[in-house]
């Protein structure tokens, strides 16, 4: 799948005002269909699929910037492939990520960035088992807790750094998913198909519209020793017509058009008593969804923070 990166420049007369007009240029555009922003000098990098870019509602949205004294302008370009994941892969790296001292991600390319060995609660990884590429280590007899996950990411997105994974990942920590089936909607590297399994999910089908994502799914699945439980596929949510039986954990981490066209999609193949939970998004877009979930027949059940992103819970 192909990616523009559009760099937004942010104009203002006070700097202490660059921070939360790059928060809002960035909420703007997530609702214009970007997926991914990155913190520049002169304002902001947002990332969007080519086919979601819409140049003309993205001018309009800015039009209407409500800050004074505020102006943002942008230029977009296509991002290339072999920039988008070597660059990454191969310098850049993500350092071991701790979730409530009960699950470590880590990534197996770059175990120096953990600085020697990685004290989590009663468990230490050693910047050595970045081998468990090779060799995966059995979840529930060599490593009990914390449990490890080895991430190779093709990308930065879906390593756990962002503030939605980790909420999503934590809240799978919680759930009894002890013979439960899941679904990984926009799995990215794999990283919430990979943790459920881990945490005692029977099986889990994943899929991502992007080809190198899927790839990386199954790769990260073999590399945790879960291959033989997942099926990741190739596609949009058209892909759930051709998978039998239905999900008693549904996990979205997605931006909110995506959310609220796929929604519909999601219910059809939910277990009864089934869960959802869904992530990617802003305040300001929580009454929308909880809106088309009730449309559809699910309670919401929690809400949770972590900055300026939200998840829901429904049943």
């Amino acid at each position: 799948m192909k990616y523009l990166v559009s760099h937004f420049n942010i104009q203002c007369a006070d700097e202490e005002l660059m921070q939360p007009a790059r928060e809002i240029t960035a909420a703007i555009a997530g609702e214009c269909g970007y997926e991914t922003f990155l913190d520049t000098e002169e304002g902001v990098d947002g990332y969007v699929q080519v086919d979601f870019f819409d140049e003309t509602m993205l001018k309009d949205a800015l039009a209407d910037f409500p800050m004074d004294d505020v102006s943002v302008a942008f230029t977009s370009e296509e991002v290339e492939d072999q920039d988008w994941n070597e660059t990454w892969e191969k310098e850049e790296g993500f350092a071991p990520i701790n979730i409530d001292d009960r699950l470590v991600i880590y990534d197996v390319l770059h175990p120096e960035l953990g600085d020697g060995d990685w004290v989590l609660g009663d468990g230490v990884l050693s910047a050595e088992s970045h081998d468990a590429q090779y060799n995966p280590p059995s979840p529930t007899t060599q490593h009990p807790s914390p449990i490890k996950i080895g991430i190779h990411a093709r990308n930065a997105f879906g390593t756990g750094t962002h503030e939605t994974t980790q909420m999503i990942v934590g809240t799978l920590l919680d759930l009894p998913l002890e013979g439960k089936r899941v679904l990984d909607c926009g799995c990215g590297t794999g990283i919430l198909a990979i943790t459920a399994l881990k945490c005692g999910a029977a099986e889990a089908v994943a899929y991502d519209i992007d080809e190198w994502s899927a790839d990386n799914t199954r790769h990260n699945s073999e590399i945790n020793g879960v291959a033989d439980k997942i099926e990741v596929y190739e596609g949009d949510a058209s892909v759930l017509s051709h998978v039998e039986g239905v999900f008693d954990v549904v996990l979205a981490n997605i931006n909110r058009n995506i959310l609220l066209n796929d929604m519909p999609a999601f219910r059809e193949v939910m277990a009864s008593n089934g869960t959802l939970i869904l992530s990617g998004f802003y305040e300001d877009d929580v009454p929308l969804l909880v809106e088309k979930a009730e449309s559809l027949g699910l309670t919401l059940e929690e809400k949770k923070e972590n900055g300026e992103w939200r998840l829901l819970i429904f049943r």
